[in-house]
């Protein structure tokens, strides 16, 4: 049972506006993906670009995919990565771990892109932190698409990326019709980034994300878009998601504010020297655990 959920407009830092699919109204995972903002394409000519100064994050990998632009990513263990379309950027939070994102400054003039975040599991959500910088991910051609594989196992080409689930991410380029078969323990959904797609039948333009279920053993694609394809086996862990974290209940979220904003040794320091980003205020009440749908299983 197919389910389109319209994604809202959020402000991500001073310059960017992203356009969040998930979390949603109906769902909060599609596998352990558990996050998803698509930014741009905008002309960053004479602007500043992405500019999200240091932060913190606890419990997650966060996921970097570009389809036009550079941005660079400095974190706290020391990381300096440019990452450009095709290359992948994966930082696993781990117990903590702090970074921040900006546009170089001799930056192309067009950004776009996608920033994703993976719900770590309860055996490697307290793991040191980690980050991985891909530059060379396989891909697959065939007629009317061509395929790269940024996480997981698709058609039998891998990615290199460490994960800690059983985790599907590709990059779709279409231009006709083709059928790509899919694990059927995996649930499945999609985001357009560029032009308009039919995925098993259903119209997918840029700003919805289409939540395809499990039990699917191949996706029937259509048109002359982009898209990118999440995948995983079902997360059945509850979660508490507020602000950068992703914990299991309201006291760790409480803790990981506090030692952020006491700058406690548990982030570290992202060198640079910009301001690191203050954390709101915690909510009047209690944050409580939430299962993976919101309106019963699609």
């Amino acid at each position: 049972m197919s389910l389109l959920e319209e994604g809202r407009d959020v402000p991500l830092g001073r310059y960017t506006v992203v356009r969040r699919t998930l979390p949603n109204k109906a769902r909060r995972t599609v596998g352990a993906w558990c996050f998803l903002d698509h930014h741009g394409p905008e002309d960053v000519t004479g602007k500043p670009g992405m500019r999200i100064p240091p932060h913190p994050h606890i419990g997650l990998q966060t996921v970097s995919w570009l389809l036009s632009g550079e941005v660079r990513h400095r974190d706290s263990l020391g990381s300096d990565q440019v990452i450009v379309p095709g290359q992948l950027n994966i930082m696993t939070s781990g117990r903590g771990i702090a970074h921040s994102e900006n546009s170089p400054t001799d930056k192309p003039p067009l950004l776009h892109g996608l920033q994703l975040w993976v719900a770590l599991p309860e055996a490697a959500r307290h793991m040191p932190p980690a980050f991985q910088h891909i530059a060379d991910l396989p891909t697959l051609s065939d007629s009317g698409v061509k395929v790269t594989v940024a996480v997981g196992t698709l058609e039998g080409q891998s990615s290199p990326a460490d994960v800690h689930t059983e985790l599907l991410g590709a990059d779709v380029e279409l231009s006709g019709a083709t059928r790509i078969r899919v694990r059927p323990d995996f649930e499945h959904a999609a985001v357009v980034t560029e032009g308009t797609a039919t995925i098993n039948g259903v119209d997918l333009a840029p700003g919805s994300l289409l939540y395809l279920g499990d039990g699917l053993e191949q996706l029937a694609l259509a048109g002359n878009a982009r898209l990118f394809l999440l995948g995983g086996v079902p997360f059945e862990e509850e979660l508490v998601m507020w602000w950068n974290f992703v914990g299991r209940t309201h006291e760790e979220i409480v803790e990981a504010r506090d030692d952020w904003m006491a700058a406690a040794g548990r982030f570290g320091v992202v060198p640079g020297g910009e301001q690191p980003l203050p954390a709101p205020g915690m909510p009047s009440t209690r944050l409580k655990p939430r299962p993976r749908y919101r309106q019963g299983p699609a």
